[in-house]
């Protein structure tokens, strides 16, 4: 699908505030609120707005340990990758896993009640063996930028 800048801008708009207004969002990028929302529309069944969520900011709920942890299997033949990556999609704690390129195979984002949890989460992926030879755990200390607004305009080719 082709986006022209007033796509850009419906697209920029909703990452930013997913409950925005039909009239809200129109007045924003400059559209009477009909064609805007039918171009919302669009772009939801062509499945570039694939959902709406709202951030919670969790320290305000519990304390939390965020840890990014860099894990090398011992083979990489492709049913390994597989079996790990099923594991790791039904684990809640892990937030977010990369298969990345490199000296490392997988980067993973895990948040834990503390560290003491996280290293219990680490043994039981241990102990169901599911080819992890090497991982390094980095906890973060501080949160210096997470957006969840894509740069999507700046993302796209350049025009020609």
């Amino acid at each position: 699908m082709k986006l022209d800048q007033i796509d850009l801008k419906i697209l920029d708009a909703v990452q930013r505030d997913g409950r925005i207004t039909k009239l809200a969002l129109a007045d924003k990028v400059g559209l009477s609120p009909t064609p805007c929302w039918m171009r919302l529309r669009k772009l939801e069944k062509a499945g570039i707005v694939s959902g709406y969520h709202a951030r919670v900011a969790i320290r305000a709920v519990a304390p939390v340990a965020t840890v990014l942890m860099e894990v090398t299997l011992a083979s990489h033949r492709q049913a390994d990758f597989d079996r790990f990556e099923r594991v790791i999609r039904d684990v809640p704690e892990i937030v977010a896993c990369w298969s990345v390129g490199g000296g490392v195979d997988y980067l993973l984002k895990v948040m834990a009640r503390d560290i003491d949890a996280y290293q219990r989460l680490v043994d039981a992926l241990l102990e169901r063996e599911i080819g992890i030879d090497r991982y390094f755990t980095y906890i973060v200390t501080k949160t210096v930028k997470e957006e969840v607004a894509l740069p999507v305009a700046d993302l796209l080719p350049a025009p020609s």
